[in-house]
C-alpha cells in the first residue's frame, strides 16, 4: 500500500530563535485521492488568484489568505474519502536543552509525526503487504547536503517495520500539494501560538479528517478511529 504524504512546517527550530512553537505537518492520503485532492485545490488556488489579480506564478501563502478563503479550502477538501490533516506541534520552552542541529531536529519531527498522527490511523494488521511512504517536502530549508539524510533516517528508525519511505523534495511554488500542507500545518501551529489569529477557521475544521499531536507528552486532538481500506487503497 501506498501512503502518499505532503509536508511543510511552521515556526522556526533554528538555534536563535525566540518562537515558542515549531510545527512540521500538511496531509497524507491514498493512491485514488492523491490527484483528486491537487488538482480540487489547484482549481481554488486559481480562483483565489484571478480574485487578487495575481500572476498564476505567485505563490499565495496560508498567511496571506483571508480566514474566508481558509474555509472555503478546508470546505471543499476535508470531506475527500482519504483526506487527512496532521501536525506534530512541538512547545520549544518545554525542551530541556536547545535545539543545535535544526536539520537533526527536523528529522525527528517528522519521525514523531509519522509516529503518532499517521500510524495510528493505519490497521496495519489487514495489510499483509508493505507499507511504502512517498514523501513531499517544502525545500527552502534543507541543503544540498542533508537531501538523503531524512529518507535514511526514517528507514532505520522503523526498521522493525514493513515500511519503506521515499522522500522528495519540492519547491513549494511550483507544488500546490506542499502549498495545501501549508496551510494545514499553519492553521494548527497559530491554533497553539494564538487562537485568535485562527479562532473563524478552525470551528470549520471536521475531527475525522484531521489528527494532531503536541509536543512533549502524549496529547492527541482530532480523528482516533482506524482508516477503513477499500481495494484501491491496499495496492
Amino acid at each position: 500500500m501506498k501512503i502518499y504524504m505532503y509536508l511543510d512546517e511552521s515556526g522556526s527550530i533554528h538555534k536563535n530563535s525566540k518562537t515558542k512553537y515549531f510545527a512540521v505537518g500538511g496531509y497524507f492520503t491514498f493512491a485514488h485521492d492523491k490527484l483528486k485532492i491537487i488538482s480540487k485545490y489547484k482549481k481554488i488556488n486559481y480562483e483565489m488568484k484571478q480574485n487578487k489579480n495575481l500572476s498564476l506564478d505567485q505563490e499565495i501563502k496560508s498567511y496571506h489568505m483571508k480566514d474566508a478563503e481558509k474555509i472555503n479550502i478546508f470546505d471543499n477538501i476535508q470531506d475527500m474519502d482519504t483526506f487527512f490533516g496532521c501536525a506534530k506541534v512541538f512547545d520549544k520552552q518545554a525542551m530541556k536543552k536547545e535545539i543545535i542541529y535544526s536539520n537533526i531536529f527536523f528529522n525527528y519531527a517528522v519521525k514523531l509525526l509519522i509516529k503518532d498522527c499517521v500510524i495510528p490511523l493505519l490497521n496495519l494488521e489487514l495489510l499483509a503487504n508493505e507499507v511504502e511512504f512517498i514523501v513531499s517536502i517544502d525545500n527552502r530549508n534543507i541543503r544540498v547536503g542533508e537531501l538523503n539524510n531524512l529518507e535514511t533516517y526514517l528507514k532505520t528508525e522503523f526498521c522493525l517495520e514493513n515500511f519503506n519511505f521515499k522522500i522528495t523534495y519540492y519547491d513549494s511554488k511550483n507544488h500546490y500539494g506542499i502549498q495545501l500542507a501549508d496551510l494545514v500545518v499553519n492553521t494548527f501551529y497559530n491554533y497553539y501560538k494564538n487562537k485568535n489569529i485562527v479562532k473563524a477557521v478552525v470551528p470549520h475544521l471536521k475531527s475525522k479528517n484531521f489528527r494532531i499531536s503536541l509536543f512533549p507528552g502524549d496529547k492527541i486532538s482530532g480523528r482516533v478511529q482506524k482508516i477503513t481500506y477499500n481495494n484501491k487503497d491496499k495496492s
